[in-house]
């Protein structure tokens, strides 16, 4: 019996019934007497005269046409006929031994009765026409082929073996229905953060749940909500949060359930899905990554106008806002290319509001570790305060990462609770990738590597606006041979000054190089691809460049992404590659003049490097001395590597 006291349908495998079929075509064909096993010798009419002569035939069973040829036991045995002496499975064979054409079949058949009276042959029978064995066999190919393609269609459609469902349901929504009969356990008290989305998706569930609250003074019920964000920041965790606290029935699917191989089937299971939800209404349905579906028409539609996707996302959009549509069913959807969507999908009508899900700050990141730290054991003197300060720029999904990977070093340890120093391992597993100890190494390349280092690890302390470092290591982790963390403000503007000091930090690794060797290498690769991402949008985004002016860009729509001409002058183009390249050669020579002028402050710093291959910032302070521009509101982390 299943859940809701109905009877369970017994559910046939249909790979039963095809063998089957194919086991009851091969008995037909046996046991007809016309066995492909062991095929009767064709003999001419003249040869069986013979046999009959020698008194070597037994039975002879003939149609209009053909004649099968039984022998006698004795004459089996000759060696004339040892061909059909066996059959194959090397066992006496019980006959038909021959066939033949006969022509004639009354002169056939007097011939016959002549060697019966003589006693030549024991017996002869005419063939009874068989005409259901005959229909069978000749429809049995065209049922086998049916048959295949049943089951084909079956396992398109998502029926699967032994389904038992629909044949024809390709065109039937993919959604799964949550309601109170459902046991969802996610709750909008499980979403740590995300106060202002919460109150937004709370006021949707509220609208259904007491409509006449806001209709009673002439409101009307928003037709949708669109949560944006980047990757991990908890819009599909919001959505289940309203399956979990709404009253109503809520259908989930991704935007890539509507994407087919056949034409129509996509706007078919639009039309289905919303005919489900007006059904049930009030309802919610939510669409999870609808850029699958929603993507802006006439971009990069090399395949003609009667594309499947824009058919998909012309009948959502009229089942969102047109003629009859129920305004009592609410249509959430994530995204995280908001900018790629369609504008008659982003109108109001369709979607009113726009939730942005931002990167969570350091009092939600807070509250975020305190969800994910409740299964863990964790030791009684762990910080969530420092944790939170420790994974600036980390989404939800990389904060619940970083818990089970401290889990895991824990284990590892033989430890019985988890502890600072396994969040901190983590993060730097995380930030930097696998630890690799026994990376093999030259001494000379390891003093460049210090060297390197300790050339960021001093511009940033040298300068006001660079991040304040937190360690430097020369450990080799994932790509990098060394890296240097930092923990900066996080700030929401940020000024020419502050760019440049990072720009300068940065590339305090390479100027260390010219300084100390007078050479330079190929560790600074990722320095150089940074700074010249910076240098560019300075230029030609922020338009922070004196040249070009107050001028950017850049295009919020994205329609610059299928523009394969540039938005400005080749004349221009030299202009911006000439500006770029000028604030990173003034900031790599700003930095090569601040580390001569502390080369044996460097020096020092790189040594104690290589000896401990981890240092802190208490070692850089024995050192340069305590910045005077420190400030206590530092929050961010990046990590600069070699």
């Amino acid at each position: 019996m299943s859940k809701d006291n109905k009877p369970s349908k017994t559910r046939i495998n249909p790979w039963l019934i095809y063998g089957g079929i194919l086991v009851a075509f091969l008995a037909i064909n046996f046991f007809g007497g016309d066995s492909t096993w062991n095929d009767p010798k064709p003999i001419s009419l003249s040869k069986f005269y013979k046999f009959v002569d020698d008194n070597e035939v037994n039975k002879v069973v003939f149609n209009k046409s053909t004649a099968k040829v039984y022998l006698k036991e004795d004459a089996i045995t000759k060696k004339e006929h040892e061909e059909v002496s066996k059959d194959i499975f090397d066992k006496p064979n019980a006959g038909p031994h021959y066939t033949l054409e006969i022509g004639n079949s009354e002169l056939f058949q007097k011939k016959l009765d002549e060697a019966l009276q003589a006693g030549k042959i024991n017996e002869y029978n005419p063939e009874p026409e068989s005409m259901w064995g005959d229909l069978l066999l000749t429809l049995l190919p065209i049922l086998i082929l049916v048959a295949l393609w049943i089951f084909m269609m079956r396992r398109m459609s998502g029926g699967g073996a032994g389904g038992g469902g629909q044949i024809f349901n390709i065109g039937k929504s993919k959604a799964k229905l949550f309601d109170e009969k459902n046991d969802i356990k996610v709750t909008f008290k499980d979403v740590a953060g995300l106060e202002g989305a919460k109150e937004e998706i709370q006021e949707i569930v509220e609208f259904l749940r007491n409509p006449e609250k806001y209709t009673n003074i002439g409101g009307k019920i928003p037709k949708g909500a669109l949560l944006v964000g980047p990757p991990g920041t908890g819009k599909t965790l919001l959505a289940k949060a309203v399956a979990g606290e709404a009253k109503v029935p809520f259908f989930s699917l991704s935007g890539s359930d509507f994407v087919e191989m056949f034409v129509g089937v996509g706007a078919s299971r639009v039309r289905d899905l919303f005919k489900q939800a007006k059904e049930k209404s009030p309802a919610i349905i939510f669409i999870d990554e609808i850029d699958a579906v929603g993507r802006a028409r006439g971009k990069s539609n090399f395949s003609g106008s009667n594309d499947e996707r824009e058919n998909t996302l012309n009948q959502l959009l009229t089942e969102m806002d047109g003629f009859g549509t129920n305004t009592n069913v609410i249509v959430l959807a994530a995204t995280n290319r908001a900018d790629v969507l369609d504008k008659a999908l982003m109108r109001a009508g369709r979607f009113d509001r726009q939730i942005y899900v931002d990167l969570p700050d350091i009092r939600e990141r807070k509250e975020i570790f305190e969800v994910h730290l409740k299964p863990l054991k964790k030791s009684e003197e762990l910080d969530t305060d420092f944790l939170a300060k420790q994974t600036p720029g980390f989404s939800g999904a990389d904060i619940a990462n970083v818990c089970n990977e401290a889990a895991l070093i824990a284990a590892r340890k033989d430890k019985k609770s988890v502890d600072k120093q396994d969040f901190l391992d983590a993060v730097d597993r995380i930030v930097g990738g696998l630890e690799k100890k026994n990376k093999i190494i030259t001494k000379e390349e390891k003093r460049a590597i210090a060297i390197h280092e300790a050339g960021h690890a001093t511009i940033s302390w040298m300068l006001e606006h660079a991040h304040p470092l937190v360690k430097v290591t020369i450990v080799p982790r994932g790509q990098s041979l060394g890296a240097a963390w930092y923990l900066p403000e996080e700030r929401l503007i940020v000024r020419p000054e502050q760019m440049l000091d990072e720009m300068c930090a940065t590339m305090g690794g390479r100027a260390a190089e010219k300084v100390i060797f007078d050479k330079i290498s190929t560790g600074a690769l990722s320095d150089l691809e940074k700074v010249t991402k910076q240098a560019r949008a300075m230029v030609t985004i922020y338009g922070l460049n004196d040249k070009l002016g107050n001028i950017t860009y850049y295009d919020s729509s994205g329609q610059n992404e299928y523009n394969f001409s540039k938005p400005y002058s080749e004349e221009t183009a030299r202009t911006i590659d000439e500006e770029i390249s000028i604030l990173i050669e003034s900031q790599y020579k700003r930095a090569i003049d601040i580390l001569g002028d502390n080369k044996d402050k460097l020096v020092k710093l790189a040594d104690i490097l290589i000896e401990k291959e981890v240092i802190f910032k208490d070692d850089l302070e024995d050192i340069f001395g305590k910045r005077p521009f420190d400030s206590d509101s530092t929050e961010a982390e990046v990590i600069t590597e070699a």
